[in-house]
C-alpha cells in the first residue's frame, strides 16, 4: 500500500531578536501492518512447565545400582534420531558432544519455568533423566582396589541433538533471550533454534557442498589415502571425515 502523506512545509522567520522560529507542519501516512498468525490447532498441555527430573535413577530395593565404563561412543558423533523439532516452533540444539548433571537440569527447568506464559506456552524435554553412573575415588587415594564408588548420574548427548521444546502461541523473539542464556551455560556448545534456522542452516550447508570447485575435500583425501593419510588420522575421521571430533 503507498504511503500518503501531507506535503512538508518549513518557514523560518524573525521575530525582533535575531531569533528564528523553525515550523514544522504535521505528516500523517498509512501504515500497513501484517496481520497477527492464527495458531489453529495449537493446545496447551495441561501441565506446560518442565517435568521434575530425580538426581539418582530409581532401582528395586533388591537390585544394586550398576557401575558402568566412560562409554565416549555415547557422545561421539551425530544425533541420528532426535534432532528436529516435534512441535516445529523453537528449541536448543548441542551442537557438540558432551554431559548433562543433574544441575544443569534444574537450572534449565527454573529458567524457563520464570520466562515462559504458561496460558500460551509449553516446553517439553527431549533428553532422558541422568542414568549413566560416574564412578569416583576419594582424594588421596592409592591406585588399585577395584573401581570406584558411584559419584553421579549423568545423560550423553551427541552433536545435533534436541535438549528442550518450547512452542505454543509464541513467536521466536520472545523464547530467544532465555534459550540464548541456557545454551551458554550448558557444558558444551548449543544454540536456540527454530525451524526456519534449521532448515536454513541444512540448505546452506548442502548449498556449500554443491557449490565448492575443489574436488580435493577431506572426504575424497581420506577416501583414497593421499599422502598417506591414514596413518595418522583418527578412526573416526574415516567415518565422519573431520566432523565431530
Amino acid at each position: 500500500m503507498s504511503l500518503l502523506t501531507w506535503p512538508l512545509v518549513c518557514t523560518l522567520g524573525n521575530h525582533g531578536k535575531g531569533i528564528a522560529c523553525l515550523r514544522i507542519l504535521q505528516v500523517a501516512g498509512l501504515k500497513n501492518f501484517l496481520p497477527p498468525e492464527k495458531y489453529t490447532g495449537m493446545e496447551i498441555p495441561d501441565r506446560p512447565k518442565l517435568k521434575f527430573f530425580d538426581k539418582v535413577p530409581q532401582y528395586p530395593t533388591n537390585v544394586r545400582p550398576p557401575k558402568m565404563m566412560k562409554c565416549l561412543r555415547f557422545m561421539r558423533g551425530p544425533e541420528l534420531v532426535n534432532n528436529k523439532l516435534i512441535h516445529n516452533q523453537f528449541g536448543i540444539m548441542a551442537l557438540g558432544g558432551g554431559r548433562l548433571r543433574w544441575g544443569h537440569f534444574e537450572m534449565i527447568r527454573l529458567t524457563i519455568g520464570r520466562n515462559i506464559d504458561t496460558s500460551r506456552m509449553f516446553a517439553v524435554w527431549r533428553v532422558d533423566a541422568p542414568w549413566q553412573p560416574v564412578t569416583k575415588k576419594g582424594q588421596g587415594q592409592r591406585m588399585g582396589g577395584g573401581k570406584g564408588a558411584i559419584d553421579h548420574y549423568v545423560t550423553p548427548v551427541k552433536a545435533g541433538r534436541i535438549i528442550v521444546e518450547v512452542a505454543g502461541r509464541c513467536e521466536f523473539a520472545e523464547v530467544k533471550g532465555f534459550l540464548h542464556q541456557i545454551a551458554q551455560k550448558l557444558p558444551f556448545k548449543a544454540e536456540a533454534v527454530s525451524e526456519e534456522t534449521i532448515q536454513k542452516a541444512r540448505e546452506e550447508e548442502e548449498r556449500l557442498e554443491r557449490e565448492n570447485m575443489n574436488p580435493y575435500t577431506f572426504k575424497y583425501i581420506v577416501q583414497n589415502n593421499m599422502g598417506g593419510c591414514h596413518r595418522w588420522i583418527s578412526p573416526y575421521d574415516k567415518v565422519w571425515f573431520g566432523k565431530y571430533r
